[in-house]
């Protein structure tokens, strides 16, 4: 039994006629026939009554004939579904980021999306490295934006972008009538930052070293669930804290403190891309990376 005797069968009982039938299929009448009563013999039963006049579906034949039409539109059904896949960009994108990542670049990257890729939606979560890890690991998730160190058995990585760190300031703080803070003084100061799991504590921690000392000597450092929180915290007078800059520019609430940049050589973080190099659809990720170097974060230094 092939899909060809199936649509030959279901093409008959609809002219009732060899020759129409036929001409229908593209091919003579005598191979239609032998190919009908080889399929009725392959079933052992009559599926028509054949007469000079007509041709009759019979009873078993109408039954047989409507699974028929079934098992062909899922077969069509199934090449719909190959010719999708040969689209790399026409079914939705599963994206993770980090939550200080994710708020201050959807914005930016979804309408590129749309004009780079418009049958590609995105699917977007931002969650922990340790869980967006997991999620990228099991399928869950086609590609996860974090930040750079990340290894990963058999996920590859690419460089999007390295992003500085700024210091943030109560308004009225010292340091706010100062060009840039020198990053080796920040130990001294009553600091706020992300609580234990997010990875970007640990960026700021290791990249002021200062700070990390006084961390875990002093416990001069008040815990912040968000970096939304952090900066009211800031604005409120409870402390300083270092932000990322994407995470500053252009936020309607960056006029609540005072943004500072530190001087050279800067803290900054390299943001990545991260995918399995099992995923079939390369170009889906190359489409994504393309609409994140479109993305307008003009104080961000893109990498070529």
């Amino acid at each position: 039994m092939t899909l060809t005797e199936l649509r030959y069968i279901v093409t008959l009982a609809q002219e009732q006629h060899f020759g129409h039938a036929a001409e229908r299929c593209f091919v003579s009448q005598p191979t239609l026939s032998i190919a009908v009563k080889k399929l009725e013999d392959e079933l052992g039963v009559a599926l028509f009554e054949r007469s000079k006049s007509a041709v009759r579906v019979t009873p078993v034949g109408e039954k047989v004939i409507r699974q028929a039409q079934v098992v062909l539109e899922q077969a069509e059904a199934i090449r719909d579904l190959a010719k999708e896949g040969k689209d790399q960009l026409a079914s939705p994108l599963r994206v993770g980021a980090i939550f200080t990542i994710g708020p201050y670049l959807f914005p930016h990257l979804i309408p590129q999306m749309q004009e780079l890729a418009p049958q590609m939606p995105l699917y977007i979560e931002e969650n922990m490295t340790e869980t967006l890890r997991g999620k990228i690991r099991n399928g869950d998730l086609d590609a996860i934006i974090i930040a750079l160190p990340f290894n990963e058995a058999d996920v590859l990585t690419r460089p999007l972008y390295e992003e500085p760190f700024m210091m943030v300031l109560p308004k009225e703080h010292p340091l706010s009538s100062k060009k840039e803070v020198d990053p080796s003084i920040i130990g001294e100061l009553r600091m706020l930052l992300l609580g234990e799991g997010h990875c970007f504590r640990d960026q700021v921690l290791e990249a002021c070293p200062t700070l990390n000392q006084s961390f875990h000597n002093q416990h001069t450092v008040t815990e912040g669930s968000s970096l939304e929180t952090i900066r009211m915290m800031v604005a409120s007078g409870l402390g300083c804290s270092v932000l990322p800059q994407s995470a500053i520019e252009g936020h309607p609430s960056s006029h609540l403190v005072a943004v500072r940049p530190f001087s050279k050589p800067s803290p900054m973080r390299t943001v990545a891309v991260a995918w399995r190099a099992s995923f079939p659809r390369p170009q889906a990720i190359e489409a994504l990376m393309q609409a994140i170097s479109r993305c307008p974060l003009k104080p961000i230094q893109l990498k070529d």
